[in-house]
Formats: C-alpha cells, structure tokens, sequence
C-alpha cells in the first residue's frame, strides 16, 4: 500500500470515527449526571442514617421505609452508571476497531456494527434504569410541610391568612 493511500484510508477512518467520539462525549455527559444524583441519593440516605440513631420510635418506621427507597433508586442509578461505562467502553472499541482494521488493510465492518449495536444497546437500558429511577425519585417525594418547617413539632407552622 502506497504512503499516499495509507494517509487517505486513514484520514477516511478518522472521519468516520467523528460519530462516535461526539456519541462519546454525550455518553461522557449521562455519566456525569448519574453521578451527580448517585452522590446525592447516598449523601441522603447517610443524613437519613444520622437521624435514624436519634429518631422517636414513632419516626423510625418512616426513615426506614426511606432509606430503602434511596437503596431502591441507589441500585438502579448504580447500574444504569455501569452501563453508560460499557457503553463508553465500547464505543472505544469499536473506534479502535475501526483504526486496527484500517492499519491492517482488513475490513472489519461486521465487528464494528456489532460492537456498536452492544453499545447502543447498553445505553438504552441505561436510560431506562435511569428513567426508573427519576419515577421512583418523583413517586416517593413526600412534601409536607410541618416536617420541612419544624421536624420534632406536632403542629404545623402558622399559616400567613
């Protein structure tokens, strides 16, 4: 093979490699917020655990039932992260498929539409799980606002009528 087709097979190569690198970045993205919300379920269910020690036994049941909610959405943001990671993964593959077989004269489409389907099809379970756990985040949202306002009272806060 000639310098100059090398260059030209290669620079082909690159430009197809464009796809997956922006898909790489937007992966790069889900995985930051999952992260993010990951972070927060447990920084919760740790403030959880701090007050379960001082809790009226009246109030034990409640921070119990949301402890194991935050579990709950713990996992399922735990696992949607490992996916986005396989995803991400083989992403990188599939671009390292792409130069490998450039480099080695060999056409290894078959390889790369299959890496890319696993990829993809990572993802969409990711987004799914993700999905799940953003219902489960909105079904279990209990606002209430004698607990916002004064956590160990019994009566609500006065009403500005």
């Amino acid at each position: 093979m000639d310098p100059d087709s090398q260059i030209t097979s290669i620079a082909h190569v690159i430009q197809l490699a464009v796809a997956p690198v922006f898909l790489l970045t937007g992966v790069a993205a889900f995985i930051g917020v999952i992260s993010n919300r990951l972070g927060r379920i447990v920084d919760r269910a740790r403030d959880l655990e701090r007050h379960l020690l001082s809790a009226s036994p009246a109030r034990i049941e409640a921070l119990r039932t949301s402890l194991r909610n935050l579990a709950k959405r713990a996992r399922l943001a735990n696992r949607a992260l490992s996916l986005c990671v396989c995803c991400a993964v083989l992403i990188c593959a599939d671009i390292v498929v792409l130069f490998v077989g450039t480099l080695a004269g060999e056409r290894f489409g078959s390889a790369v539409a299959v890496v890319f389907v696993l990829a993809m099809l990572a993802l969409i379970v990711a987004l799914l799980l993700f999905l799940r756990e953003v219902y489960l985040a909105t079904r279990f949202l209990r606002i209430d606002a004698s607990e916002v306002y004064a956590p160990e009272s019994t009566t609500p806060p006065e009403s500005g009528r």
